[in-house]
């Protein structure tokens, strides 16, 4: 039976990866992870699929989430990110190890958004089980050491807090409803639309000109000031301090050039609450890096932990960059006698010689020509 048109295409948001396009993600691929254990991550992964239960408590709010059922009827998710799953992990199988814990991965993921594709490989690392601020800075600086290492030079690190953000809505006492549209138009950087509704409200001309003045918020250590000017609160002084730390050792790590505050930014996963971050890289127009502190999630599982950590789209970076060479064996081995061309070739491979056999029984001239069009550079008669 023939296969409909449709047998020929794939799902909306997925791909394809050739060859080529496949050889330079899994050098990126390499890369990364040799990085992150070089900094004492160790590597881990976990099921493409997940209980609902696991990475949505509330199965009434909104998500971008593949959904399935099991056949107990149980709501089955494809994982859309590895914090997640990696959290209900350690406070399982890891649960009383030591800390901290330094894990780090390598996976797809998929999300059913339109901008981007649904299905990409996302790298990435989580510090489990410290609070402290120099451990958010060592994951900011492995994120940007990760960018330099692929030979990337063109890009931008905006770091921000949750906790200064939530202080300056609790200070201004913004409702819940108005904080809702305002963060909307915020993470999509939609200055109009925040203008917009800042000047229907209600709000004392003070707290207007804050709310219109956080989207621009952008810059170095000094500007911190002027936000302990509009509050005294502890919880905004605690935020603004810890922020402040970061941003000081990052200079330690040498990596301070590539960071700009910015307390306009806002994570998309509910979970973050401290430090977050994003790295955009030139020509692509949505953040490649995202991380952030999530103290709150592992006590959601029974086993409270601070933690920290970041993702990086790895498939994103894959497409920008072309492939130095096109991968292909090193020599092509033939000859009459199969039974020595088997030999001799499986005889290569054991010696680590990308080889690859002739099949049928062909003349040196038509050999050279497969190998000239594969781009072999060698070919090999076994008499």
């Amino acid at each position: 039976m023939n296969r409909s048109s449709l047998g020929l295409r794939i799902p909306t948001g997925m791909r394809d990866l050739l060859p080529e396009e496949m050889a330079v993600q899994d050098q990126l691929e390499g890369e990364i992870v040799s990085l992150f254990k070089l900094w004492a991550y160790q590597k881990v992964a976990t099921p493409s699929l997940e209980y609902g239960a696991c990475l949505q408590p509330d199965e009434e709010k909104e998500d971008l989430f593949y959904k399935f059922f099991d056949r107990q009827g149980h709501v089955l998710v494809l994982r859309p990110e590895l914090t997640t799953p990696i959290a209900r992990m350690v406070s399982s199988r890891l649960k009383g190890s030591e800390l901290p814990l330094r894990l780090c991965y390598s996976s797809d993921v998929y999300r059913t958004e339109s901008n981007r594709h649904q299905e990409f490989r996302q790298a990435g690392v989580e510090l489990i089980g410290s609070g402290d601020p120099l451990a958010d800075a060592e994951v900011i600086a492995l994120a940007i050491e990760s960018l330099r290492k692929f030979g990337l030079k063109d890009f931008q690190f905006n770091l921000g807090h949750m906790g200064i953000f939530s202080g300056i809505m609790d200070e201004l006492k913004i409702d819940t409803e108005f904080r809702l549209k305002y963060e909307e138009r915020l993470a999509h950087k939609d200055l109009v639309g925040i203008e917009r509704i800042v000047e229907k409200s209600k709000f004392s001309d003070s707290a207007k000109r804050i709310l219109l003045r956080i989207p621009h918020f952008h810059g170095q250590a000094e500007m911190l000031e002027e936000v302990l000017d509009w509050s005294q609160s502890l919880s905004l002084q605690e935020a603004v301090a810890s922020l402040r730390k970061v941003y000081e050792y990052l200079k330690d790590f040498n990596v301070q050039e590539y960071v700009a505050l910015d307390l306009g930014i806002l994570r998309g996963f509910s979970y973050y609450t401290g430090v977050i971050f994003e790295g955009y890289v030139r020509d692509i127009g949505y953040p490649i890096v995202e991380g952030g502190r999530y103290d709150a999630l592992y006590g959601e599982f029974g086993y409270a932990l601070p933690a920290t950590g970041f993702a990086m789209n790895l498939g994103a970076l894959a497409e920008r960059m072309s492939p130095q060479t096109k991968p292909c064996p090193e020599v092509l081995v033939y000859g009459e006698d199969v039974s020595q061309v088997i030999q001799a070739v499986q005889k290569l491979r054991g010696k680590g010689v990308q080889a690859e056999m002739g099949i049928a029984n062909l003349s040196a001239a038509e050999v050279e020509m497969i190998a000239k069009r594969k781009g072999i550079a060698q070919v090999k008669r076994i008499e």
